[in-house]
């Protein structure tokens, strides 16, 4: 399975979450057993983490991932254009990307 692209807006200083059902062959994934981890850079080759998203397997056995960044967390990053993915690895360690993309970061007004 090759990555999806999806692409994303954070307004800085807000809340952020989404859930994501993932699904192989039209049905839902089995995520039991599987972690997942999501990470925010400047560009994909950059060594520097502009931001760690909370990922966690809400359902397991209906293939659903909830995804979020604090306020607190979203205010700290500089208003720009990221790139970011998501993966899953299973209990053997096999690692997947699911998803890939940019994720535009709105400014603030009211601080």
């Amino acid at each position: 399975m090759s990555a999806g692209t999806y692409n994303f807006i954070i307004d800085q200083g807000a809340t952020f979450t989404r859930q994501l059902t993932v699904k192989d062959n039209n049905s839902a994934m089995d995520l039991t057993g599987y972690s997942v981890a999501s990470k925010m850079r400047s560009t994909h080759d950059s060594s520097t983490v502009v931001g760690t998203f909370t990922c966690t397997i809400s359902n397991a056995s209906g293939g659903i991932i909830l995804m979020s960044m604090a306020a607190s967390t979203t205010a700290a990053i500089e208003e720009a254009i990221y790139v970011y993915d998501i993966e899953i690895t299973s209990g053997a360690g096999v690692v997947t990307r699911l998803m890939q993309g940019t994720v535009t970061v709105n400014p603030e007004v009211t601080r």
